[in-house]
């Protein structure tokens, strides 16, 4: 496999209140809310459109489980179902089954520190 990362997915992190984080985000940094935090419009070397989310969520999430850390990166992935076997027979340990949404394809694995990480094939059209 070339590829495996190809860009940041999104930056997830705990907070006591995420609707007034999600609001002084807004308010200060100009940050284009709603329910899920505040998405981020990129192009590829290609000039394909492509996304970044930025989500505070509730502070006890067990999402980012079982990583014990107040944050989570999720990073984009060309092709999940190549990727995770390819990571798993390199020692890597993957964490739970694929989900297959309207949004992608997710995946998750720990890093060497125990911190969960979040890959991403994305259908960035789901967000458009």
């Amino acid at each position: 496999m070339k590829k495996r990362v190809t860009g940041i997915g999104g930056i997830f992190f705990k907070t006591k209140d995420p609707k007034a984080v999600k609001d002084w985000y807004r308010d200060r940094l100009g940050f284009n809310t709603d329910q899920w935090g505040s998405t981020f419009w990129w192009k590829n070397n290609e000039g394909e459109d492509c996304s970044t989310q930025w989500s505070p969520f509730k502070e006890d999430t067990d999402y980012f489980e079982p990583s014990k850390k107040e944050f989570m990166m999720n990073f984009r992935v060309e092709n999940l179902e190549k990727l995770l076997p390819v990571l798993k027979a390199e020692g890597v340990q993957v964490v739970g089954e694929i989900q297959s949404v309207e949004e992608g394809k997710f995946g998750w694995i720990l890093d060497l520190e125990g911190n969960k990480i979040e890959l991403w094939e994305p259908n960035d059209n789901a967000f458009l």
